[in-house]
């Protein structure tokens, strides 16, 4: 532990953190005081989970290459990983904080999304918080969560937000999905009644598997290019979805993770961890900007995936197991206020 109580030290110099976090004049204002955060809820996350776990979190603390085109630190992460545990098969919790120039590659992958982009060396800064959580029990779900904020300098700076939370479970528990989704709700309603339809319309869409023709999981909420409102709003509004995963996550691996389960029901945890290889590696936007990025960290990238997973020839699923595919062909709204 850091003397700042972080999991590390921060990527940027904590003293201009704090002078900069402090000023809201400050062109650093924002990006500071989001470094600060994700450094925050990165702990306090690894806190909860250790707790359940009875183990602590191996910390890599990684820094990028010098980045000669831009003559400066390439930034870097901390990357804190748990596996091989009693409840978590593996529990990834992953910051970055870099900076450098878009290739090619990456350009192209984010003019695929409507971004205007312009020349073939285009600099960013790049900062966020990923976490994916693979539990052993079956009947404990897996988790994803990301918040990110992305900035373009120049002389119109681009800036957005983006993120998201979701559940993914291997057996449907109603009581689990709307006890996550009310959570998630009253987070967006904080800010704005319209955000958690919207974004959990988005997130549906967004986590579908096209190929499979059914959704990675039950859903949560999903949103990109949040510009439309003051930096500060939007930093205010992933602070508070960030807020939420614990009280949304939490609870559910207490309620499960000592369920009685069979061989065949980590059997077929292991399919679903297989249609979650699939999406992340097939689909994901911030998986192809990753592998597209030059000088990345490509542990950290590739962390969301499961030490095991399983593909079986044309499975046929049983009663229990059907009831989970029918809610990801169909998306079900689980809060009905």
């Amino acid at each position: 532990m850091s003397e700042y109580n972080y999991m590390a030290d921060t990527i940027t110099d904590y003293s201009e953190l704090k002078e900069h976090s402090s000023n809201p004049e400050s062109d650093r204002y924002i990006p500071s005081c989001m470094e600060m955060y994700i450094m925050s809820l990165q702990k306090s996350f690894c806190d909860e989970l250790s707790a359940i776990e009875g183990r602590q979190f191996t910390v890599d603390r990684w820094n990028r290459p010098f980045d000669s085109k831009l003559g400066s630190p390439g930034g870097g992460g901390i990357t804190c990983i748990l596996q091989d545990g009693d409840v978590f098969e593996k529990a990834g919790v992953n910051i970055s904080v870099v900076h450098g120039t878009m290739s090619k590659a990456a350009i192209e992958q984010m003019k695929s999304t409507g971004k205007e982009l312009f020349g073939d060396s285009v600099p960013f800064t790049a900062m966020g918080i990923s976490s994916v959580i693979h539990p052993i029990n079956p009947f404990v779900p897996t988790v994803h969560f990301n918040y990110r904020y992305f900035e373009i300098p120049g002389e119109k700076k681009y800036w957005w937000f983006g993120g998201g939370t979701d559940l993914t479970p291997s057996y449907l528990n109603r009581e689990d999905a709307i006890h996550f989704h009310t959570t998630l709700k009253n987070a967006c309603d904080e800010h704005d009644k319209e955000y958690y339809p919207k974004f959990k319309k988005w997130c549906d869409e967004y986590f579908y598997i096209k190929h499979r023709g059914e959704g990675r999981g039950l859903g949560g909420i999903f949103f990109d290019d949040l510009n439309y409102v003051p930096a500060e709003e939007a930093l205010s509004f992933i602070k508070s979805c960030g807020n939420a995963v614990v009280p949304a996550y939490i609870p559910i691996v207490k309620k499960h993770k000592d369920d009685k389960y069979t061989d065949d029901e980590v059997q077929w945890r292991l399919l679903r961890r297989g249609r979650y290889v699939e999406f992340n590696l097939v689909l994901d936007r911030g998986t192809k900007f990753g592998l597209h990025t030059e000088n990345v960290r490509i542990e950290s990238v590739l962390m969301s995936l499961p030490l095991t997973a399983r593909w079986e020839y044309m499975h046929e699923p049983g009663v229990r197991e059907s009831e989970l595919l029918e809610v990801l062909r169909k998306p079900v709204q689980w809060c009905t206020e």
